[in-house]
């Protein structure tokens, strides 16, 4: 897969351009520490920015936005569905609430943040709804597996235009993976940098032969695996390192090197074991 540019992008199965890279902001506070992360990254050449109703920074997500000036047709704004507003009804009044705190028109890509055990086939006729209203322009979901999915297509006609889940090295969710592809569903990794635990001899002897940093590489090794990508920092600095991964490329060997460092090892919560 060739992805040379910040600028590049994947379509998804509805006909949205979505950027490959973005900057996540889990854990980022909101106020004066998102608005400046954000704006890091707008100037760095992001124009894909993920938030949630869990992160409780949508509002300053939003400020930022305004401030930057970019014209909104070029911006990618994701944010999700907080667990506890699963349902028909409460889907509609937490999905407003986002889009007024974030200060838009429409979203870009709206996820079920986790399927919990009940209530996400009745919560994505809301997303359904709201996206033939034009409120967004795509749906998806988050930590979404196999049988999650399975039963999503047995009780909608609309396809999830995305499947956001932790994936990294040590977590390369193959089969889960494989699936997505089957489907039409595009991939999108959530901790790709492994909350940062990189010092590992694989990607330390990869960041030498290509004169990169262990982020980077792993980075590289999932957008050439066709999944996109969202880290999270603060840091200026970080952020432009973070975005400098189009001006190399691994080769098959070093992919494979990659791939087998899987361990099936989640930083994360199972998303079975997320029930509410």
């Amino acid at each position: 897969m060739t992805i040379q540019n910040i600028k590049d992008y994947t379509v998804l199965n509805n006909g949205v351009h979505m950027p490959w890279l973005g900057l996540g902001v889990f854990q980022v506070e909101d106020g004066d520490e998102v608005i400046n992360s954000v704006q890091y990254a707008l100037e760095a050449g992001y124009r894909s920015i993920d938030t949630a109703a869990g992160y409780r920074n949508e509002t300053g997500v939003g400020t930022a936005i305004k401030q930057s000036g970019i014209a909104r047709e070029e911006l990618f704004i994701t944010t999700k569905l907080a667990n506890s507003d699963q349902g028909y009804e409460s889907t509609l009044r937490a999905f407003e609430e986002s889009r007024q705190k974030l200060g838009l028109e429409y979203i870009d890509l709206y996820l079920i943040h986790w399927p919990g055990k009940t209530k996400f086939v009745e919560t994505w006729k809301a997303f359904e709804k709201l996206q033939k209203d034009g409120y967004i322009r795509a749906i998806g979901v988050s930590n979404f597996n196999i049988h999650h999915l399975e039963t999503l297509k047995q009780n909608s006609d609309v396809i999830p235009a995305v499947n956001q889940v932790e994936f990294h090295p040590l977590l390369n969710q193959q089969e889960l993976r494989q699936y997505c592809i089957n489907a039409g569903i595009q991939l999108e990794a959530w901790s790709p940098i492994m909350k940062g635990n990189l010092d590992l001899p694989q990607l330390t002897e990869l960041a030498e032969k290509h004169g990169k940093t262990p982020a980077q590489i792993v980075l590289r090794w999932e957008l050439q695996h066709g999944v996109v990508v969202i880290p999270k920092s603060v840091r200026k600095e970080r952020i432009q390192e973070n975005a400098n991964i189009f001006d190399f490329t691994l080769s098959a060997e070093d992919m494979k090197a990659i791939d087998q460092m899987n361990q099936n090892h989640r930083f994360g919560s199972d998303p079975d074991e997320v029930i509410f």
